[in-house]
């Protein structure tokens, strides 16, 4: 697992008009290649009347699947310029198509790349961006009366409380990002006197808005 990476918040939708043909953009995250197709031919049957819907996607981890569709406009004019805006922008599991209404007027090999950029980066820009962060889930066993210190003292912290369980004693649930773990044990074994039984349960990812 990676210790963090952008992609997008969910979906996004702009529209531009360029010398009279429209450029709808939807951006969309998709942790799989067949979510990406899904996304697509999901655009293509609301805009069934559409002269192109052209696409990019990059998938995974390391950026494994990564593709780019043209969907008749001119090779090269369309996908790929999309493709390189998810890869500036340094985006992991993002899909965008491209729906264009032809206006009449031709736009050049230049005007389609512009285009086709233009609406990627504003279709990102509607969806919003998030940092996913790698954290790993401790828990907390405490007594009592170290609550009170304990919740307070964790608010004031960049360490994420989730949840406090109240049985015979105490569990307070903590979510750390992975390279600081050793750091808050260090911190909680301080703050309580080594009075707290701290275990580590699953990693996840949370969201941090950029």
């Amino acid at each position: 697992m990676l210790k963090k990476y952008y992609t997008i918040k969910q979906y996004g939708q702009t529209e531009i008009e360029i010398q009279k043909s429209r450029f709808i953009a939807h951006a969309k995250r998709c942790e799989t290649e067949q979510q990406a197709k899904d996304f697509i031919n999901d655009i293509k049957k609301a805009h069934p009347q559409a002269n192109h819907n052209c696409a990019a996607y990059m998938i995974g981890e390391h950026d494994q699947i990564q593709k780019a569709l043209d969907d008749g406009e001119p090779s090269g004019t369309a996908g790929v310029p999309m493709l390189e805006v998810i890869k500036k922008r340094a985006l992991k599991d993002t899909c965008i198509v491209v729906t264009r209404y032809f206006g009449g007027i031709k736009l050049g090999a230049g005007g389609l790349i512009r285009a086709y950029s233009t609406s990627a980066r504003e279709a990102i820009d509607a969806a919003g961006l998030v940092c996913r962060k790698q954290v790993q889930k401790l828990e907390v066993m405490i007594d009592y009366p170290l609550l009170g210190k304990l919740e307070n003292e964790v608010r004031q912290t960049t360490y994420l409380l989730e949840s406090i369980d109240y049985l015979e004693k105490v569990t307070v649930h903590l979510a750390v990002e992975t390279d600081k773990v050793d750091t808050c044990k260090n911190w909680l074994v301080n703050l309580t006197s080594d009075q707290a039984d701290i275990s580590e349960t699953t990693q996840a990812y949370i969201e941090v808005p950029v």
